[in-house]
């Protein structure tokens, strides 16, 4: 039985007003989607999107033109993602430099890139020298900057994360708690000091349900996994109660993921739930929570 939404909503919100310049922008992932371009646009327009977050299409520049005009067309945002990946770090950093270049000249402006930063065996200096680029160029453009808290990438874990928090105090973080779950086999009970210096430098959300086993549940409308679905929306209360206090623009990428992030039945490789109906559940879900 489904969890209703009214439930939901009602269950531990925080009570914040919020002030001018605050704004709620929700977009969808096109992870998984196997239509065309301006198929997804359409989609993600129908469904209320305001606007989609996409690997930024280096070097092939007929794939940067049909999403210009996918953009257009149905009047949405971007958001890049934006990474390398290389093993070595000179090489990584390079290719980085100029996939975030391109990114930020590009001819529809994002409204921020999103990060997959160096790598989990990089040493720290190897991964700060990404940071340090990021803020300069974030500076230059105007166009926000963020690094993903992710599996194998710089900010793969709590403890780690907090190293370069404290060091870096520019360091903005696009949230996807759900890799913490995992690593630390956990709901993060343990690390609430770490976790709560984290959300304080969250600008981004990647909205997908954690737990202790893996970074994705495999429906967050059953009733099992409720304790992970409540723990996820207490981190969020926080981060949206921070952005309606300081009038700021929040934005939030729902991000449920296709096989085999998503579980599937043996033999078949059969998803055991529709991604793109838990995405759009997840997106109304948070816009009554928190607009």
């Amino acid at each position: 039985m489904f969890s209703p939404l009214t439930e939901l909503i009602a269950k531990n919100t925080i009570d914040v007003k919020a002030a001018i310049g605050y704004e709620l922008l929700f977009m969808a992932t096109d992870w998984g989607f196997s239509g065309s371009t301006d198929d997804f646009c359409r989609e993600a327009k129908k469904e209320g999107y305001e606007g989609v977050e996409v690997w930024w299409p280096a070097d092939n520049t007929a794939a940067q033109q049909l999403l210009y005009d996918a953009l257009k067309k149905h009047q949405l945002q971007v958001g890049f993602l934006c990474g390398a990946g290389q093993p070595k770090a000179k090489p990584h950093l390079e290719t980085f430099m100029k996939n975030l270049d391109a990114a930020l000249n590009s001819t529809q402006k994002p409204v921020y890139i999103n990060c997959h930063s160096g790598k989990d065996y990089f040493s720290y200096d190897e991964n700060k020298a990404i940071i340090d680029y990021t803020t300069k160029k974030s500076k230059e453009s105007g166009i926000p900057v963020y690094h993903e808290t992710h599996r194998g990438r710089m900010l793969y874990s709590a403890p780690v994360a907090r190293q370069f928090i404290e060091k870096n105090p520019e360091l903005r973080l696009t949230l996807d708690i759900s890799h913490w779950c995992n690593v630390h086999e956990s709901l993060l009970a343990d690390q609430q000091e770490t976790i709560d210096l984290a959300l304080e430098r969250v600008s981004h959300i990647h909205s997908r349900i954690g737990h202790p086993q893996g970074p994705q549940v495999n429906d967050p409308r059953a009733p099992e996994w409720e304790n992970a679905l409540q723990a996820h929306l207490a981190w969020w209360d926080k981060v949206i109660a921070r952005k309606k206090r300081n009038g700021e623009r929040m934005t939030i990428l729902t991000e449920f993921g296709p096989a085999d992030y998503m579980p599937t039945l043996p033999f078949t490789r059969q998803p055991v739930a529709d991604q793109w109906g838990i995405n759009v559940y997840m997106m109304n879900l948070l816009r009554k929570r928190y607009q």
